[in-house]
């Protein structure tokens, strides 16, 4: 259909305050131009009859008709009250604006209102001279059964062209802003204030914090805000560089600088991150030998590639953080106190989760987005108890392990409503009420025993939520059957599996 089917006499009176009644046309026409202005008449009232709603906005974007069928799920009790309202009053998010702004139709949509999914149509509305004056938009199903084979599809592109974008953006960008950094407490509200006025000078900073606080997430809020958005923001993990390659990555190496070395050189990390950001986590890592070079870069900023004699000048602004107490690591001879002084210029020190438990339902809102926003899951809320079950644990692990727990329970879930017996079948729960970590108090497990521990866990959960079915253990896991058996010989698990092939 062409976007002149749309410049019909009842849609134009809509925009003008009045309707032109079936009645009154004159019964027998010939001029091509008025018949098809009544075809399409007809249409769009063979659509308003057929539709399950149905919605028009002005050109600017406020509500001019809107159809009794459509006031249940927009919870209106007149059609009074959406007339001349704009339209993100009546429907959040709605996307009817964009339309009448662009002048370009979606076809075929899946918006969410009341907690409902509902299949909608939006296409612009023109005058005689081909003008958007407006938009209107059909809901043409509000029961999807027959449509989720469709919309698993599209969840599935969705997630891959999700995926595609986050490891395009990942080696040379920062995608966090304070805006991303939720909370409301004075702590937090301390680290921010600190934080952004970091983002106006051109100082080293050093975060401190527990695992899990929100680092490195801070130091690219700080970087986005700054003069250097546009350049790169260049993340290392000291500790994850082996000792014998950690000069080389840092300052880079010039053509066979050592045997096996690459033959065209390559460049450090200083030289990735010139002009931008450079950010070291887990800083009191950092061997002995390094740190002498490190505070030369930050004092003269220059560095020296290995196996060349010449210095190269570099514009780097340096963010460290750790979860150590540096200070007690120069007492100890292990950390440089000069080093150590040069870092100190503006400390941030970011909370624990269990110190901002008011800020917990705020939390738990953006992390359950961003967890949306990055798997396939269509709808997640949490409910109060679910908020109350995990005000009672003292999160070791802070906001990290708060997000694993939340993606956990999902994964779990079959409604998406996250309650308190979601959450009691993952967190362990003392007789005191308070949250009991999996290890003892102060005790710290090496990464990846800890995420093996986790997916060995989660195959438990899934299995006993699916009475020992791998295919149905699979299924809610969204892994293959071939993929769960895998895992399974990995850690050495069995289970019945009745179900056909």
């Amino acid at each position: 259909m062409g976007r002149d089917a749309w410049v019909t006499i009842r849609v134009r009176s809509l925009l003008k305050g009045h309707s032109q009644p079936m009645s009154d046309r004159q019964p027998i026409v010939s001029d091509p131009a008025t018949i098809r202005a009544r075809a399409m008449e007809t249409l769009f009232e063979r659509l308003d009859d057929l539709c399950e709603g149905a919605i028009a906005i002005d050109r600017d974007g406020r509500v001019v008709y809107v159809n009794e069928k459509y006031l249940h799920s927009l919870r209106l009790g007149h059609v009074s009250e959406a007339i001349g309202r704009p339209i993100e009053e009546i429907i959040p998010n709605s996307l009817m604006r964009r339309v009448a702004d662009t002048g370009e139709p979606i076809l075929l949509d899946i918006m969410e209102l009341g907690g409902e999914q509902l299949v909608v149509t939006r296409m612009p509305i023109e005058d005689e001279n081909r003008n958007v004056i407006g938009a209107i938009g059909f809901v043409l199903l509000d029961r999807l059964d027959n449509l989720k084979p469709l919309i698993a599809r599209m969840g599935q592109l969705e997630s891959d062209l999700r995926l595609a974008k986050r490891q395009l953006s990942q080696p040379r960008s920062a995608r966090f802003t304070f805006d991303d950094y939720v909370g409301k407490t004075e702590r937090i509200g301390r680290a921010k204030e600190l934080a952004r006025r970091a983002a106006r000078q051109n100082v080293t900073v050093l975060l401190t914090g527990e695992t899990g606080t929100g680092k490195e997430l801070l130091a690219q809020a700080i970087h986005n805000a700054s003069g250097r958005a546009e350049k790169p923001f260049v993340s290392v993990n000291v500790a994850a560089i082996p000792d014998t390659l950690i000069e080389s990555e840092f300052f880079g190496t010039v053509p066979g600088a050592y045997t096996g070395a690459d033959r065209k050189g390559r460049d450090g990390k200083f030289r990735s991150a010139d002009s931008g950001t450079l950010f070291l986590d887990e800083i009191g890592e950092m061997p002995l030998q390094l740190q002498s070079k490190l505070l030369r870069v930050l004092q003269e900023r220059e560095i020296e590639p290995v196996g060349s004699d010449k210095v190269t000048k570099v514009d780097v602004r340096v963010i460290a953080a750790t979860n150590v107490d540096l200070q007690k690591r120069v007492n100890e001879g292990t950390f440089r106190a000069d080093l150590f002084y040069r870092l100190n210029v503006l400390t941030i020190a970011l909370p624990p989760l269990r110190d901002c438990a008011g800020d917990l339902p705020e939390i738990c809102a953006r992390l359950l987005e961003d967890i949306v926003r990055s798997g396939d899951y269509l709808n997640a809320k949490i409910t109060p108890s679910g908020l109350a079950a995990l005000a009672c644990y003292d999160w070791p692990g802070n906001v990290r392990e708060l997000r694993n727990v939340l993606e956990r329970a999902l994964i779990l879930s079959d409604s998406g409503r996250l309650a308190g017996d979601d959450f009691a079948r993952i967190l362990s729960v003392g007789a005191e009420g308070r949250g009991v970590a999996p290890q003892a108090a102060g005790a710290v497990v090496p990464y990846a025993q800890a995420e093996a521990a986790f997916e060995k866990r989660t195959l438990e959960g899934a299995l006993a939520a699916a009475n020992g079915q791998i295919a149905e253990a699979a299924r809610m896991l969204r892994i293959s059957r071939a993929t769960f058996y895998k895992k399974l010989a990995k850690f050495g698990l069995a289970a019945s599996d009745s179900s056909p092939v």
